[in-house]
């Protein structure tokens, strides 16, 4: 058998190690096709970061006879064209406690700006709910926008561990508020 076939089987048993295998023979690959793109780091990595998180979710979807790193090079594509979409819309920042906040540039009604104040609490709410390492690298990513070079460097810690863990934590962070959403 395949040792990509092996790992895919391992990664799609729960094995962990599978997953950070996969990440890190293909981050490089996933990266450079996006930098060639994108000409900020930042956004590349979290382009890439993203398309591991959806090609772990969707590697049960995976065929075996199309070549592994090119689906996942399509998978970025996608994810490139998903977020191009979301940037049309403009912005403006929020700090709050030393946090900022991208929210859409719009002129709220009062409604809307209580609405949109109880989902930022709920959001910090849901970080709070975080072990305190993921919230760490969540807060240094995104509050702080770090680099994940930084975050390494900042909490003492290799950069596959970062990439990995700041993957872990988006998904419990998206697992804690659609639970909050059912409660």
């Amino acid at each position: 058998m395949d040792p990509l076939d092996k790992l895919i089987k391992a990664a799609l048993k729960g094995d962990q190690s599978a997953y950070t295998q996969i990440l890190n023979q293909y981050w490089d690959d996933v990266y450079r096709f996006q930098k060639s793109r994108i000409n900020n780091q930042n956004d590349a990595e979290d382009i890439t970061i993203q398309t591991f998180a959806k090609a772990f979710n969707n590697l049960k979807q995976y065929n075996p006879k199309y070549d592994f790193k090119n689906w996942l090079l399509m998978m970025s594509k996608q994810v490139y064209i998903d977020n191009q979409r979301k940037k049309k819309h403009h912005f403006v920042s929020i700090k709050e406690d030393n946090e900022v906040f991208q929210l859409p540039d719009q002129k709220l009604s009062a409604e809307d700006q209580m609405i949109l104040d109880q989902k930022l609490i709920q959001l910090k709410q849901a970080i709070n709910k975080l072990k305190p390492a993921y919230r760490r690298v969540i807060e240094l990513r995104f509050f702080h926008d770090l680099s994940y070079k930084e975050i390494a460097e900042q909490i003492g810690e290799p950069l596959n561990n970062v990439k990995i863990k700041l993957m872990r934590a988006k998904k419990l962070l998206s697992d804690i508020i659609a639970q909050s959403k059912h409660d």
